[in-house]
């Protein structure tokens, strides 16, 4: 019998007021937690990626050094570990040298209109990200709102893209 890591045992275990709380206590595990996320060994995976992305700093400095890697394997994890992982690099400032494979990647998501909304919504929300640094991209950008793409998501979801879009307009 494998027995499980402290961290995978509170991501099993806890909710999440007790998840930040250990991961508050126990800083040293957030190595443990960066490598589950991009593992894949689940259900521990994707909830790594989850807390991660509620635990960890603002461009954090422990994430930045695996965010080649966290871009290169994005495309081959679970639906909700791409969710969860997006929401992680929507945290960091996203090196030039990356930006462009990571906006593809993202656009391939959002394009795929059987995934999951929350997949896609996330990964709209770093497509805007990535397109405020790029004012060029724009264009490209309001072609993906069109009916085809936002037709499977709910209305709520819906008037939020609309939101967003029109805020990236204005800069």
């Amino acid at each position: 019998m494998i027995l499980e890591t402290a961290v995978e045992h509170i991501l099993m275990h806890a909710y999440k007021e007790g998840m930040m709380t250990y991961m508050d206590a126990h800083p040293e595990e957030i190595e443990e937690l960066i490598q589950l996320s991009m593992g894949d060994k689940q259900p521990y995976s994707w909830r790594a990626a989850w807390l991660l992305s509620k635990c960890m700093e603002e461009n954090d400095e422990r994430v930045k050094m695996v965010l080649p890697e966290i871009v290169n394997i994005l495309p081959n994890v679970s639906d909700s570990q791409k969710r969860d992982l997006i929401n992680v690099l929507r945290r960091m400032e996203i090196p030039e040298e990356q930006e462009g494979i990571l906006f593809d990647t993202a656009v391939n998501f959002w394009c795929q209109i059987e995934k999951m909304p929350s997949l896609r919504f996330n990964a709209f929300k770093l497509i805007l990200q990535i397109a405020a640094k790029n004012p060029e991209l724009f264009q490209e950008v309001l072609l993906l709102t069109e009916d085809h793409y936002v037709d499977t998501l709910s209305p709520g979801v819906k008037r939020s893209l609309g939101r967003l879009v029109r805020k990236i307009g204005k800069r």
